[in-house]
């Protein structure tokens, strides 16, 4: 984060770039001392001070403005420097820096790694794509920079990472995302076509060097194996199976597809001709990571994750940022498709939006769960004084609809602390992130029946419920004139 500035007289004369893939960026400006010197002769303080503070004697050690003397340089054109003028500032919109900010962190991470890309198992929703997206504005960056000076660092680290020699340098940001970037669809026979097609528009547009993989014989191969030591066959959910059943079968496929991407990510520049190794990037977001929504070392877990701290709703934004700002319209229809983990089978026809929603999942939409997050980690909220600090926040909502909601999020949050013992290193941004590695240093057990506090908040419910009704009927009965009114021209009881 940069933004360094030389302010004169509280005026901004210039300001350095928030987010640059540069290790050093050097700002300067020309100012006319005699600014500073009226503008602090304006100030009747500074001479009340001045007034009271006794001359130093002469020595070697001081030196006294009057022994200073400014010389004055003309430029090439043999006319003296202008003094700089006032700019206004540039400040980043969030959806800005959610894409900025992990670009300029993943090249650091990247040129420091040793490793020749990244591999990032791209599903065609809103999480992939914007680990994708971000990788693209890494690539915007450092092509534009390379460009503009062939010698540079910048320049320097992009041959070495790419493999070329000599003075090359990327003929667009496509060119250089095509030797670094590569991504993988990995399809089940659960996976709908409208994903498929939209990681494969996204890869396209990206330059990412692009492949379809079709998990389908592994995780049966796997449950073969099972059926072979239990004599168990598991079902889902839609076919008569138990919960436990449905997901376990959900969860194979993600871990599957953990273990897909290293192999990839390993081998994917033998097959290139290339030589090194691909970091794997992650793609769960800071609330599926609060409520636990996500499959223990499934394609959540990877050496990074650009969005691990990041908001749905932040990331949304993004999308919809990223596709006016590079000309990529599918961002947008990624970004306004409906969540699914496309880990069940799916109901109607094929090519049509899948009928698993991660919200109905989750029970709790993605809003909720940012709300939940602030409360509990910027504000320091338990489960009671959660609940009491929505039901004012809600106040449309019933109490002991409040009171299922913080029931329900604490439950899971709980249960699934454990998950967060092994979380992707990620880039910084929610204030809320829940990795207790380095930003959320509670416990990772709990209680999961929080008994004391789930008590207290159904006797508050009772309380407010019975407080509700009550007023209710006094509004009720003044209503209808039961109750004498302050005149006293109400109907007698």
């Amino acid at each position: 984060d940069g933004c360094s500035m030389i302010v004169l007289n509280g005026q901004v004369l210039v300001q350095a770039g928030q987010f640059d893939i540069h290790d050093v960026e050097v700002v300067v400006a020309t100012v006319d001392l005699n600014d500073i010197k009226s503008y602090r002769a304006s100030i009747s303080s500074f001479g009340v001070q001045v007034a009271q503070t006794k001359r130093a004697e002469r020595s070697p050690e001081h030196i006294f403005c009057e022994d200073v003397k400014l010389i004055r340089r003309r430029n090439e054109k043999g006319a003296f420097p202008t003094p700089s003028v006032e700019i206004k500032l540039k400040y980043h919109r969030p959806e800005e820096e959610c894409c900025l900010g992990p670009a300029c962190w993943m090249w650091d991470y990247l040129r420091r790694s040793g490793a020749s890309g990244f591999f990032l198992p791209l599903s065609g929703g809103a999480d992939s794509t914007s680990t994708a997206t971000i990788v693209h504005s890494m690539c915007i960056l450092v092509y534009k920079a390379a460009k503009k000076d062939p010698n540079s660092l910048v320049a320097k680290d992009c041959r070495r990472i790419c493999g070329e020699k000599g003075q090359w340098v990327p003929h667009s940001s496509q060119d250089m995302a095509n030797k670094i970037f590569h991504t993988s669809f990995m399809g089940t026979d659960y996976s709908s076509t409208e994903t498929r097609d939209r990681a494969q528009k996204v890869a396209d547009q990206i330059g990412a060097y692009h492949q379809h993989v079709t998990i389908d014989g592994i995780v049966k191969a796997i449950l073969a194996m099972f059926f072979m030591v239990t004599t168990l066959k598991p079902r889902f959910l839609s076919q008569g199976g138990t919960r436990s059943e449905d997901l376990a079968l959900q969860n194979i496929q993600a871990r599957i597809r953990m273990v897909v991407a290293y192999l990839l990510a390993q081998l994917l520049p033998l097959v290139r001709k290339r030589s090194g190794f691909l970091l794997v990037l992650g793609s769960a977001n800071v609330d599926e990571g609060l409520r636990g929504y996500m499959t223990k070392y499934d394609c959540s877990s990877a050496d990074l994750n650009p969005i691990g701290a990041v908001s749905k709703g932040d990331l949304k934004l993004m999308l919809k940022w990223a596709a006016k700002e590079y000309e990529s319209p599918v961002l947008e229809e990624v970004a306004n498709a409906t969540p699914t983990a496309e880990l069940v089978p799916i109901v109607g026809d094929v090519k049509t939006a899948h009928t698993q929603s991660d919200e109905e999942d989750m029970g709790m939409s993605y809003a909720d769960l940012g709300q939940y997050g602030r409360l509990r980690k910027l504000m320091r909220c338990g489960p009671v004084s959660m609940f009491r600090k929505l039901c004012v926040i809600w106040g449309t909502k019933k109490p002991s609809d409040v009171a299922a909601k913080v029931k329900r999020f604490f439950f899971f949050y709980s249960v699934n602390r454990h998950k967060m013992c092994t979380i992707t290193p990620a880039y910084h941004a929610e204030g809320y992130s829940p990795d207790d590695n380095r930003f959320d240093l509670r416990q990772f057990l709990y209680n999961t029946k929080w008994t004391r506090q789930f008590a207290v908040i159904d006797e508050e419910v009772i309380e407010m419920e019975s407080e509700s009704n009550y007023s209710i009927n006094v509004i009720n009965k003044k209503k209808t004139g039961q109750i004498k009114t302050q005149s006293g021209r109400g109907k007698k009881k």
